[in-house]
């Protein structure tokens, strides 16, 4: 059995070495349904990222990243570093990696291939997973896996290709896995992407009984002379904020901390909601690659933000060229009811929510006044969008 086995996932291998091969000689867009192939290995070379000195002959600006002091809450309110994750850490990680690798600190990494970049992302969905545990929802943990790549490249303006994925856990169930797979399924068809293939891996006493880890690879392309890359944002350009479905999938440490601290459980009715916790905290993440894409062949956009870990202090400034900064309106879009709950259940601060949490919109475009006037024009009936702020001179994120 074991020699069978070893000669089908050759056979596999050869197969997808050689559809790879294809994509790479003429990188069209697939238009057949996702392809899933599991398992095998593919790619176990690593590819450097775009070095520095190409990132400036291409004239895309290296993203800088900034992070602010992460204190504890004075007023006794939860933070997330309190549940565990320290965002100051891991900038300063990425910064002490580009030191290694030039041109770190995008959303995606930037591989040059003729006229166009390919641009790759990888991801997880985090301590989001523990809750798919407790919930039994596991259907849609797949999508979050997919979105949250997706939506990293689709900021450089890239059409995604194709997605692999890495499903690992102490001992297989295969009901189980299959459910987290057709999630993973539905996110690429979103995405319009192929699933091109990925790796079981099972590692006996390695995770707990019935748990399991997830991560995503996502490769994308876009024409050379088509990179959203901010350089061109100025004073006075519109930011457009696109609607979140929640949480998504970042912030859960602190989600987790703040349900142990309410007295109330994933079967409670939300507050101010029709739906139960549960539901609102596994309500999968927006894949906004269609509609991104969509906004983008009519002009106008300068830069994107996806709004993840970070929220909108540390994610927005990302885009943006030196000495300009942000002011987000407040009140112009609809907070969900998730978190007004988490925030007042928590005692956290505006500051940590806004630098933790997406508050409602996932995704940020940098839009000249005139392309703004348009995109919210065209939004009426078509898709939701608000504008949520402008650029300013001076660096930093402040909300009025």
């Amino acid at each position: 059995m074991t020699n069978t086995v070893a000669a089908a996932n050759a056979e596999i291998s050869r197969y997808v070495a050689a559809s790879s091969r294809l994509i790479f000689d003429e990188p069209t867009i697939a238009t057949q349904p996702p392809l899933v192939i599991r398992p095998y290995r593919l790619f176990s070379q690593r590819f450097p990222l775009l070095s520095l000195s190409l990132l400036e002959r291409n004239n895309i600006s290296s993203s800088r990243l900034r992070s602010l002091p992460n204190d504890s809450d004075a007023s006794g309110g939860l933070t997330y570093k309190d549940a565990g994750v320290d965002i100051d850490a891991g900038s300063e990680l990425v910064r002490r990696i580009a030191k290694m690798a030039p041109g770190i600190g995008g959303f995606g990494g930037l591989y040059p291939l003729g006229d166009s970049f390919l641009v790759a992302g990888t991801d997880g969905v985090g301590t989001k997973l523990k809750l798919a545990f407790e919930t039994g929802i596991h259907e849609t943990i797949g999508i979050d896996l997919v979105a949250m790549s997706v939506n990293d490249i689709v900021t450089s303006g890239a059409k995604p290709l194709f997605f692999l994925d890495y499903f690992a856990t102490s001992h297989l169930d295969v009901h189980l896995a299959e459910k987290v797979i057709k999630g993973i399924v539905d996110g690429c068809q979103q995405s319009d992407c192929a699933l091109l293939g990925g790796e079981t891996a099972e590692m006996p006493d390695f995770y707990a009984k019935g748990e399991y880890d997830l991560s995503g690879f996502a490769v994308g392309i876009v024409k050379k002379n088509s990179v959203i890359d901010g350089k061109n944002i100025v004073a006075g350009d519109v930011l457009i904020g696109l609607p979140s479905s929640g949480v998504h999938s970042n912030g859960f440490s602190l989600v987790r901390r703040v349900l142990a601290h309410s007295g109330l459980s994933l079967k409670d009715q939300l507050p101010g909601a029709a739906v139960t916790l549960g539901e609102a905290l596994m309500a999968p993440t927006v894949i906004y690659v269609k509609q991104v894409l969509d906004i983008i062949g009519k002009g106008g956009v300068k830069g994107i933000a996806h709004i993840t870990g970070g929220g909108f202090t540390d994610n927005i400034p990302r885009v943006f060229p030196e000495g300009l900064g942000a002011v987000i309106y407040k009140d112009s879009w609809n907070v969900p009811a998730v978190f007004k709950w988490i925030q007042q259940a928590g005692k956290i601060e505006d500051a940590e929510m806004s630098r933790t949490f997406n508050m409602g919109i996932g995704m940020v475009l940098v839009v000249s006044k005139e392309a703004s006037q348009r995109i919210l024009e065209d939004a009426n009936g078509a898709y939701t969008a608000y504008r949520i702020g402008e650029v300013v001179n001076g660096e930093g994120v402040s909300y009025h």
